[in-house]
């Protein structure tokens, strides 16, 4: 089976990688022709772990090729996945612009039968979009040629997408001909060797279904931010709240570790998305609505702890953030909480530096010279008045707290991920603020 994948982003390389490991001929196809230029010569163009070694290696056994032109490889493909991006409209909606582009390129280009799969996150009624587009093309060049439109969403962690890939929880696919199912049966059946189980369902559901998790992810983190709020102003302990609610398997304990907000590529262009959808058909979506009102709030959380910690008085203060990336195992930035932070911290006439094990490369394209960019964690807290947890890497964890305190002018610890113990904090001489137990400010 050959398939063609369009698109070379974080959904796209590692879909297109993973089912090159599996034996698949593989054609990813990118305009931007700079970034396959970089993939034909070894250059990863996104951080994922294990990713690189996956690519380097079915690259040169043949099964994974990178190009430019879809009408080129089309011919031979079996499938062809939009694995495009689909950012948010200035009303919230997902922009279809490219989705509908390659739909429109395959309707001229196809000879023979192909299942036309959208990969990417899309609202319900894209399929349909896609296959009258695809039959508009079909026309214009007066033949008539069988194909089929299907929905795979993806459900990969950035960090963990390959292990996600490669041992995922469920793959959801959505069909409407018994020939769309074959084909995608054979394409998954390495996957169900190992007792992954492929859920086959109606387009609209499976469209839906990725909408309906993420939105449900959200909403956890959003409901246990705000209960952390809530645990400061009661005198209540977040920890012990969320051992207690996390062991009643109805409930389960992931996604209820409060934080400073979620950001990313998904969480928060799938509640506007599904919002927005929503409201074109006339129906509320006020649960989301707050998750999302919510979230945005949590954002400022720490500035507002900081800002009560000084009366006030921030500018010409010195402020390290730990963690840039939206989270751990990523470079991603996207709508992180970090550049929230950023953004209120250089108004208020902070001086800010800055430290992150993989995204400053990243951080520097966005955010260019209006931050200073330290070599290490330690290099951030020289005469700085306080320390911002931002993102929960690994390598933060146990740093030595002697050499931090000596080298801060004010030892202050705020920590946005609730990571740190705070009787030990207190203890090497720190102030220390956390989220939902009673220590620090309550805001």
């Amino acid at each position: 089976m050959k398939i063609t994948i369009v698109g070379t982003g974080y959904v796209g390389l590692v879909t297109g990688a993973c089912f090159a490991e599996m034996g698949t001929h593989v054609d990813c196809i990118d305009i931007d022709t700079k970034k396959i230029a970089g993939l034909n010569n070894g250059i990863i163009p996104i951080y994922e772990p294990g990713l690189d070694n996956l690519v380097h290696k079915n690259a040169a056994a043949g099964r994974l090729k990178f190009g430019t032109d879809l009408t080129a490889v089309i011919g031979n493909s079996d499938i062809v996945f939009s694995a495009v991006g689909t950012p948010p409209d200035e009303n919230g909606s997902a922009d279809l612009k490219y989705v509908l582009d390659v739909a429109r390129t395959v309707g001229r280009s196809i000879n023979k039968y192909v299942v036309f799969v959208t990969k990417s996150t899309v609202p319900v009624g894209t399929a349909e979009l896609v296959r009258k587009t695809i039959r508009e093309e079909l026309q214009k060049r007066g033949v008539e040629i069988p194909f089929d439109v299907a929905s795979n969403p993806e459900f990969l962690k950035e960090g963990a997408a390959i292990d996600d890939f490669m041992r995922p929880d469920r793959i959801v696919v959505g069909v409407d001909s018994d020939k769309a199912k074959t084909f995608m049966e054979q394409l998954y059946k390495p996957f169900t060797l190992n007792g992954h189980p492929v859920i086959f369902m109606d387009i609209a559901s499976a469209e839906m279904t990725k909408y309906a998790a993420n939105a449900m992810l959200a909403t956890r983190i959003s409901f246990m931010n705000d209960i952390a709020n809530l645990c400061e102003r009661v005198g209540a302990n977040v920890h012990e709240v969320r051992r207690g609610i996390g062991s009643d398997p109805r409930i389960g304990a992931k996604f209820l570790y409060p934080g400073c907000g979620y950001g990313g590529s998904c969480f928060p262009k799938d509640v506007k998305a599904l919002i927005k959808t929503a409201a074109e058909h006339h129906y509320d979506m006020r649960v989301l609505q707050a998750v999302e009102e919510v979230n945005e709030r949590q954002k400022e959380i720490l500035y507002r702890k900081l800002e009560k910690r000084f009366n006030g008085e921030l500018k010409g203060k010195t402020i390290a953030l730990w963690g840039l990336s939206f989270k751990p195992q990523t470079d991603d930035m996207r709508e992180a909480p970090s550049l929230t932070l950023i953004e209120k911290l250089l108004a208020a006439g902070c001086t800010v530096k800055t430290y992150d094990p993989v995204a400053m490369p990243e951080a520097k394209r966005i955010i260019g010279g209006k931050v200073g960019y330290a070599k290490d964690i330690y290099e951030t807290a020289q005469q700085a008045d306080a320390i911002l947890l931002i993102t929960e890497w690994k390598e933060f964890r146990l740093p030595d707290w002697n050499a931090i305190r000596n080298a801060m002018r004010t030892p202050v610890v705020l920590d946005g991920r609730n990571i740190y113990d705070s009787d030990e904090l207190q203890r090497a001489g720190f102030e220390y603020y956390g989220l939902g137990s009673g220590s620090g400010s309550r805001q």
